[in-house]
C-alpha cells in the first residue's frame, strides 16, 4: 500500500543550509503530518520548481547566496500571487518581520522558535489554501452547471435537485483532508454517501467502517488505536488498530452521536494532534487517513445539552453533508422502487413485476419513517410472494395500514383556524377535505377514500352530490 501524500499540493522549503532543510522537513512531518514536501538548497531553482510543480506553500529563508529570500519573495508574490510564503529566518528583528509582511509574506518565524508554534502557522496556511481550492471547485461546478457526475454516484439513485447539489458539494471537497460529518435520519443511506466520498477522493487506501455505538471507552481505544503485545491480560500479540488499517484511505465512524464523553476526548485529540497511542505503548503514531463521521442524532442539540463536546462538534463539522429524508424527495420513490424490485427479482429468480399506478400514489402519500431502508424491505417482501404480471399492493398496505394513526392536530403549534375571523361551516370543511384528498390522490377515489378514512362508495356519493350542487 502506497502512503498518501498530504496535503494534496506541494510545500516547498528553500534554505541553503542542507542540515536545516532535513531537520525542518522532519519536524513538519512529525508535528503536522505534512509529507508532500520539496526541498530546495539553491534559491535560483525556486522559480523553476514553482513553474513545474503544484506548489501552494513556500517556506523561505532570507539570507541565502545568489538570490536572497526577500528578493525571491517579491518575485513569488508578483508571478504566483496564489502561493502563500512563510519566512523562516535567523533574524529576530521586528523591522525585518514587518517588512516581509508588507512585501506579501503570510507569516514570519525565527528558526529558534519551538517547532509546535511553526507547525501551527503551517497548518493554518495549508487550511487556507485548501479552502481556496474547495471554493474554486464549487465555483467551477456552478459555472459549468455540469450534468456529468463522478461514477461513484451511479450507485445512489436520485433525480432530486437537493441530492444532486450534495453530489456536487462532495466532488468539490473530495480532495480535502479535513473531517466530514454526515447527518440524516436512519435509513437515508449515510454509509453509501461515505463510500461515494471515499471513491471520489482518489485515495489509494481502503474505506474502513467502524460502528462506535456498541463500543465502551476501552473497546473504542483498542478498536481504533490497536494494542501492543502484553498491554493487558489476554493480549498475546500486537493488534493493528482500524486507523492503521485505513492508512492512505478513509476511516468511517458511524453512529458518532452515541460516543461516550471519555471516547470523545480521545477522538478529539486524534483529530487535533493527528496522532494516537496504541494501548500499552508510549510511542505515538500519526494518522494517515481521512475521517468521516455519521449520525442520525441532532448533535447540535446534544452539544447544547452538554452531551456532546463543543470542540469535537465543530472539529467534525468542517465539512457537513445533510441527507434529506425520503419524504422530502418523493420524486425518487418510483426509481428506487423499480430498482429494489429488479434486485429482488434477480435474487429470487423471478420475472420483473409490473408496478400498478395506484401503488405509486399510495407510496407518494406515505411518510416512510424508515426511509429508503423501509422501501427496500417492502419491495423485497412484495417480490417474495409475487408470481407474475402486476405486483400486488398487499405487502405495502400491510405495513402502511398497521401504523398508528398520527394525530395531525397534535402537530399544530397554534389552534386550527386561528387565522380565521369566522369558522367555516361543517359542510365547507367537508367539501375542502374531499377536494384536498382528491388532489393528493391525483383523482384516484380508492386512495382518496383511504386518506379520508371512509369507504370508496361513500366518497363517490359525496362527489356526485358536490357535482350536482355545482
Amino acid at each position: 500500500m502506497s502512503p498518501s501524500l498530504y496535503p494534496a499540493f506541494q510545500v516547498l522549503i528553500c534554505d541553503d543550509d542542507v542540515s536545516f532543510l532535513r531537520s525542518i522537513s522532519f519536524a513538519i512531518e512529525r508535528y503536522c503530518g505534512v509529507n508532500n514536501i520539496i526541498q530546495c538548497a539553491d534559491s535560483r531553482d525556486v522559480l523553476g520548481q514553482l513553474a513545474d510543480g503544484n506548489v501552494r506553500v513556500v517556506l523561505l529563508d532570507l539570507n541565502m547566496p545568489h538570490l536572497s529570500g526577500d528578493e525571491l519573495l517579491l518575485q513569488i508574490v508578483e508571478l504566483y500571487p496564489h502561493i502563500s510564503v512563510i519566512i523562516i529566518s535567523g533574524l529576530n528583528q521586528i523591522t525585518t518581520a514587518v517588512q516581509c509582511i508588507k512585501s506579501g509574506a503570510y507569516d514570519y518565524h525565527v528558526k529558534t522558535e519551538e517547532p509546535e508554534r511553526l507547525g501551527g502557522s503551517i497548518m493554518r496556511v495549508i487550511r487556507f489554501q485548501e479552502l481556496g481550492l474547495e471554493n474554486e471547485a464549487m465555483r467551477g461546478c456552478l459555472l459549468d452547471n455540469k450534468n456529468t457526475l463522478h461514477q461513484a454516484f451511479a450507485k445512489i439513485i436520485s433525480v432530486d435537485n437537493q441530492m444532486h447539489s450534495i453530489f456536487q458539494y462532495i466532488e468539490s471537497i473530495s480532495k480535502s483532508q479535513q473531517p466530514i460529518l454526515i447527518t440524516g435520519e436512519s435509513g437515508v443511506g449515510k454509509e453509501l454517501i461515505a463510500r461515494a466520498i471515499h471513491e471520489t477522493s482518489g485515495c489509494l487506501g481502503e474505506l474502513v467502517c467502524v460502528n462506535v455505538a456498541g463500543l465502551d471507552d476501552n473497546l473504542f481505544a483498542d478498536t481504533l488505536f490497536g494494542h501492543k503485545r502484553g498491554a493487558f491480560t489476554g493480549a498475546d500479540k500486537a493488534r493493528q488498530g482500524m486507523i492503521e488499517c485505513a492508512s492512505g484511505g478513509t476511516l468511517f465512524l458511524d453512529e458518532i452521536g452515541d460516543l461516550s464523553m471519555a471516547s470523545q476526548v480521545k477522538l478529539l485529540r486524534l483529530l487535533q494532534e493527528g496522532e494516537y497511542y496504541p494501548v500499552g505503548s508510549d510511542i505515538p503514531k500519526r494518522i494517515n487517513a481521512r475521517v468521516i463521521a455519521a449520525t442520525h442524532q441532532d448533535l447540535h442539540k446534544k452539544k447544547d445539552q452538554s452531551k456532546f463536546r463543543n470542540d469535537l462538534y465543530y472539529r467534525l463539522k468542517i465539512h457537513h453533508v445533510d441527507i434529506p429524508a425520503l419524504k422530502e424527495r418523493k420524486a425518487d420513490i418510483p426509481l428506487l422502487l423499480e430498482h429494489f424490485l429488479a434486485l429482488a427479482a434477480s435474487e429470487f429468480a423471478k420475472p420483473m413485476a409490473t408496478i400498478p399506478a395506484e401503488l405509486l400514489l399510495l407510496l407518494d402519500n406515505y411518510d416512510f419513517p424508515g426511509n429508503i431502508r423501509e422501501l427496500r424491505a417492502m419491495a423485497y417482501d412484495a417480490m417474495s410472494t409475487h408470481q407474475s404480471g402486476i405486483l400486488s399492493m398487499q405487502a405495502f398496505k400491510k405495513v402502511i395500514d398497521t401504523l398508528p394513526e398520527v394525530n395531525a392536530l397534535a402537530r399544530q403549534t397554534e389552534p386550527l383556524f386561528s387565522g380565521f375571523s369566522t369558522l367555516p361551516t361543517l359542510k365547507q370543511s367537508t367539501d375542502f377535505l374531499v377536494d384536498e384528498a382528491m388532489k393528493r390522490a391525483k383523482g384516484n377515489q380508492s386512495l382518496a377514500a383511504r386518506l379520508l378514512g371512509i369507504s370508496q362508495p361513500a366518497l363517490s356519493k359525496r362527489l356526485k352530490k358536490l357535482s350536482a350542487e355545482e
